[in-house]
C-alpha cells in the first residue's frame, strides 16, 4: 500500500525538530552516543567499501558496478521485512501502471518463501487463473530458469512480456506426487477490481478482487446499477465479499470503508515516532442508506482488505462471515529515487483499526466462522499460512495467529459463507463465533 511520500517527509520532519527541542538538557550525552553511532556506521560503510571494491577487481568475469549496486540495495531491504523491496526503473513503471488497473502479463498475485515464488491469488478471468493456477501453488521454473536465486522483482519481471507471447511454468502444488507443468500465454490485464450481481432477488452482491485506482468509482457504479436493478425499498442488504484479495492501494481502502460509514475513523497509521501517527476519518454520506452489511472474508483477505473488514466490524456497521484473514497489518511506502533510478517500497508504519487493534501476524477473526466443504483432491492446500508465517515478518502485539482456509467453491451454490450471508440478509439465525451485536440505527448492520 502507498501514503504520498510528501506526508511522510513532513511528518518525520517535525518530528526531528521536536526531538532535538525535547532533548536539548542532554545534549553531551546525546551528543557523544551519537558520534560513537556514527563512528560504528561508518565503519560498517568502510567494510561494504571493501568488499565491494574486492568483489570488482578479482571476480571471476568483470561484474556490472550498476548490478552490484543494486543488488546491495535489494538485499539490504529484502533483510528488512517481506514486504520491503527496491525497483529497479522497469519495476517502478511496472507498479505504477498496475496499480492504475492495467498491465501485461499473466494476471497472477506473487510473493518470495524461501527463495521460490509462491502464489497469492490468481485474478479473476486472467491467462492464471483460467489455466488452474492456485493459491499456495509453488512456482520453481520459469521456462527452463529456475527461480531460486532470483529476486521478487525478477521473477514478477520474467512472467511478464509482451502480449501473445509462451511462457511455461513448473509448479509444486502440495498434494500432488510431480510437478506441473503448464504453459500460459500473456495477455492484457485489465484488472476489473469489481464485479456485481444480484442475489436471491434482493440482496447487492459486491465482489472486490484488489485495491488500484479503480476501485472505488467501480464500486459506486456497481451500487448504482444493482439499487436501479433491485429498486431502492426492495434491497434487503448488501453483501461485500473481500475473500482472496490481497490489497491494494491505501486510500483506495479508506474510501471504500467511506461508501459504508457516516463518521468515525476508518484506520490509523503509526510509524516509528508517534508523530507520524495518521488517521483516516469518513466523511458524511453512507451509500448504502443504512441497509445491513455483510464482508466475507477469508484466508486470503489481506492488507487493504483487512483495514474495509477491520473498519466496518468496529463500527457495528457489517457482520464479518468467513475465517480469519492474512494477518499484514504493515504500511509500504513508495520512494521515487529520481530519474532512472527506480524506488524503494519502504515498510513505515503498522495501522490500526477504529478500537486501536493491530492486526499484524493476527488477522482479522470473524463474527461467524464459516468453514468451507472442500474437494477431497484439495483438502492438502486449502489453508493459507498467513503474514505470521513469513519469514522476517513484523512481529504481532501479542499471541500470534497462522493458518486460515482460503477456499471457495467454484460454484456459488457450494458456497456455505455465501449461503450464511444471504440467510443473515433475510432474517434467519446463525451462531457467532466472536459476538458483535446488531444495530438498528442506520451506521449499523442487522444480523437477524
Amino acid at each position: 500500500m502507498m501514503r504520498k511520500t510528501s506526508l511522510i517527509l513532513l511528518s518525520a520532519a517535525a518530528g526531528a525538530a521536536l526531538t532535538l527541542f525535547m532533548t536539548q538538557p542532554r545534549a553531551t550525552l546525546m551528543g557523544s552516543t551519537a558520534r560513537a553511532a556514527a563512528a560504528d556506521t561508518y565503519r560498517q560503510l568502510n567494510l561494504f567499501g571493501d568488499v565491494f571494491d574486492r568483489v570488482r577487481s578479482d571476480y571471476v568475469e568483470k561484474p556490472d558496478d550498476k548490478k552490484l549496486v543494486e543488488s546491495a540495495i535489494s538485499g539490504m531491504l529484502t533483510g528488512l521485512d517481506p514486504h520491503s523491496s527496491y525497483m529497479d526503473a522497469k519495476s517502478f513503471k511496472d507498479m505504477q501502471v498496475q496499480t492504475r488497473g492495467e498491465f501485461g502479463g499473466l494476471g497472477i498475485e506473487v510473493t518470495m518463501e524461501d527463495g521460490l515464488i509462491k502464489v497469492v491469488s490468481p485474478i479473476d478471468d486472467t491467462p492464471a487463473s483460467k489455466a488452474g493456477i492456485m493459491a499456495n501453488d509453488i512456482i520453481t521454473n520459469l521456462d527452463d530458469e529456475a527461480v531460486q536465486g532470483l529476486t521478487l522483482n525478477q521473477a514478477v519481471e520474467k512472467m511478464r512480456g509482451p502480449i501473445n507471447t509462451k511462457i511455461r511454468l513448473k509448479i509444486i502444488r502440495k498434494g500432488q506426487d510431480k510437478p506441473i507443468e503448464v504453459t500460459l500465454t500473456r495477455d492484457n490485464i485489465r484488472v476489473r477490481a469489481v464485479r456485481a450481481r444480484v442475489e436471491s432477488g434482493d440482496i447487492a452482491y459486491i465482489r472486490i478482487t484488489s485495491f488500484n485506482e479503480q476501485t472505488t468509482e467501480g464500486l459506486k457504479r456497481e451500487m448504482a446499477n444493482l439499487t436501479q436493478q433491485i429498486g431502492p425499498d426492495k434491497i434487503k442488504g448488501y453483501i461485500l465479499d473481500l475473500r482472496n484479495n490481497p490489497g491494494g492501494l491505501l486510500e483506495e481502502a479508506v474510501s471504500v470503508s467511506d461508501a459504508f460509514l457516516d463518521r468515525g475513523e476508518i484506520v490509523s497509521t503509526r510509524g516509528r515516532n508517534a508523530e507520524e501517527t495518521q488517521r483516516r476519518t469518513a466523511k458524511s454520506g453512507d451509500l448504502a442508506k443504512g441497509k445491513p452489511v455483510i464482508v466475507l472474508i477469508n484466508g486470503g483477505s489481506a492488507s487493504a482488505s483487512e483495514i474495509v473488514a477491520g473498519a466496518l466490524q468496529d463500527h457495528k456497521r457489517a457482520t464479518l462471515v468467513g475465517t480469519r484473514s492474512f494477518g499484514k497489518g504493515s504500511v509500504q511506502t513508495i520512494i521515487p529515487l529520481g530519474s532512472g533510478n527506480g524506488a524503494l517500497r519502504l515498510t513505515t508504519a503498522r495501522y490500526f483499526t477504529p478500537s486501536g487493534k493491530s492486526i499484524q501476524a493476527k488477522g482479522i477473526t470473524p463474527d461467524i466462522e464459516v468453514l468451507q466443504d472442500v474437494p477431497e483432491e484439495l483438502k492438502s492446500r486449502t489453508d493459507t499460512k498467513g503474514e505470521a508465517s513469513l519469514r522476517g515478518h513484523l512481529k504481532a502485539e501479542g499471541q500470534e495467529e497462522t493458518g486460515s482456509q482460503s477456499y471457495v467453491p467454484p460454484d456459488a451454490k457450494d458456497d456455505k459463507a455465501l449461503k450464511t450471508a444471504d440467510d443473515l440478509l433475510h432474517g434467519i439465525k446463525h451462531n457467532a463465533s466472536n459476538t458483535t451485536p446488531a444495530a438498528t440505527d442506520k451506521n449499523k448492520a442487522k444480523a437477524n
